[in-house]
């Protein structure tokens, strides 16, 4: 046990400035993991292992001395499938340990940190759990699917001492930093509107499905654990699922929680004034989708005011981008997305700041894997990329988007009391509903 602790520590040299992880393609990996002793090993179990839950996995086992123990998934057939890649990436199935209920995968004593993969409505629950099951975490984005379930995350980490880092990998890209660190310089000048869009011309509004039986193999009971009981539709099952509020909260939340959470950092920002929207499903209004198609949403600060805008079924966004924030001060704009970052001159100003394109050059995901198991073995939680700090502040922010949305107000918050000002709002939309059960834990 002293040797395990002392490699967890002092694994720096494995992952300390992450050169290994870009050095070795996977069969270069696959040698590390092979011949590390089973005590220095960082042992990983994935909850959720259906989409991104599986693209983390594949990330973090580039990280060497990563082991994967366990996966689970209430769907057999992508247990099934996973076990076929497993065997494809070199990995004998047979040394991964399976489950279809994640209790058990937390009471399974030699796992180290697990992945949270699984639907917005069970990321809390689960990471709780996880937590006070003794396990570091991993946790997709968006953290919580309300604002009251990203307090009690950040509270249980703050009562286990556990790591979490979210899901949010663009905090590990260089280009991000960069453009961060270019606002923070003040060559623009006066910031004072920030616009964030996200346009998705790959998503159009869903068709309407008949509910059907349960597919073979699925525990759709445990899929819904704490969403309310409904009979089981195609549409709300697996990737669809983010467009249904029992869920998750939309493009808003989907989205906004990785470019709204630049624009707060540029800004150096925390919680809005005031939260005003206008939106809904305009592209299709007979779709089957609950959460709006289309949605603008102004966040007011006291020096400058954040925009959010986002449409489905369009990508022709703001600076002939699908996607992206840009900083717009007084003698330039900052334009950033995924793909890199430029500044464009504003002409009749002095002085006039222009950067050409700087365009991304490295792997987020896999860079963000880097950083959260080098501070697992490090234990200096101050060094992850996003934590659950820092990710439930943005999911707050999103989550108040969507609030103003679905009452039809303008909203007021109240920082010191971490509320909006209206009782009823509180009352209403400050918690998710609980079914089946399942209650949030009171930390």
């Amino acid at each position: 046990m002293s040797s395990r602790r002392k490699f967890l520590q002092q694994g720096t040299l494995l992952t300390g400035g992450a050169l290994l992880a870009s050095a070795f393609a996977q069969n270069g990996f696959a040698y590390f993991r092979n011949n590390i002793m089973p005590s220095d090993q960082v042992r990983i179990g994935a909850i959720g292992i259906n989409g991104m839950g599986w693209s983390n996995v594949t990330a973090a086992l580039k990280v060497p001395g990563v082991v994967l123990a366990a996966i689970c998934d209430i769907d057999q057939s992508v247990i099934s499938k996973r076990q076929t890649d497993l065997q494809k990436m070199g990995i004998d199935p047979n040394t991964v340990r399976v489950y279809n209920d994640y209790r058990k995968l937390l009471d399974q004593k030699d796992i180290d940190a697990v992945i949270i993969g699984t639907p917005d409505h069970w990321h809390a629950l689960q990471m709780i759990h996880a937590c006070e099951a003794g396990k570091d975490v991993y946790v997709e984005k968006p953290v919580g699917n309300s604002i009251v379930e990203c307090n009690a995350m950040v509270a249980a980490q703050q009562k286990y001492g556990k790591i979490v880092q979210a899901g949010q990998w663009q905090r590990s890209q260089q280009h991000f930093t960069d453009a961060v660190n270019f606002v923070h310089s003040g060559q623009l000048g006066n910031v004072r509107t920030v616009k964030v869009w996200c346009y998705l011309d790959w998503k159009q509004p869903l068709d309407h499905k008949p509910d059907s039986a349960v597919p073979a193999g699925v525990d759709y009971k445990q899929w819904l654990g704490p969403a309310q009981n409904r009979p089981f539709n195609i549409n709300r099952f697996h990737f669809t699922f983010r467009w249904f509020w029992d869920y998750a909260g939309g493009l808003m939340t989907d989205w906004g929680v990785h470019l709204l959470d630049y624009a707060l950092m540029g800004m150096k920002a925390d919680t809005p004034k005031s939260i005003a929207t206008l939106g809904g499903k305009f592209a299709k209004p007979d779709s089957a989708d609950e959460t709006p198609d289309t949605l603008m949403a102004l966040y007011e600060f006291d020096k400058f005011n954040i925009v959010w805008d986002h449409a489905l079924g369009i990508g022709n966004g703001s600076y002939n981008r699908d996607h992206g924030i840009a900083f717009i001060g007084n003698a330039g704009t900052l334009v950033l997305n995924r793909n890199g970052w430029e500044v464009i001159e504003e002409k009749k100003n002095e002085p006039r700041v222009a950067i050409p394109f700087q365009k991304s050059t490295d792997n987020g995901l896999n860079k963000h894997w880097e950083n959260f198991i080098s501070v697992v073995r490090s234990r200096k939680a101050e060094q992850l990329n996003c934590s659950i700090q820092e990710a439930a502040k943005i999911a707050r922010l999103s989550q108040m988007g969507n609030i103003a949305y679905r009452t039809n107000q303008k909203l007021f918050w109240n920082t010191q009391q971490g509320k909006f000002t209206d009782n009823n709002i509180n009352q209403k939309y400050l918690a998710a509903q609980y079914h089946n059960g399942y209650k949030l834990p009171i930390i």
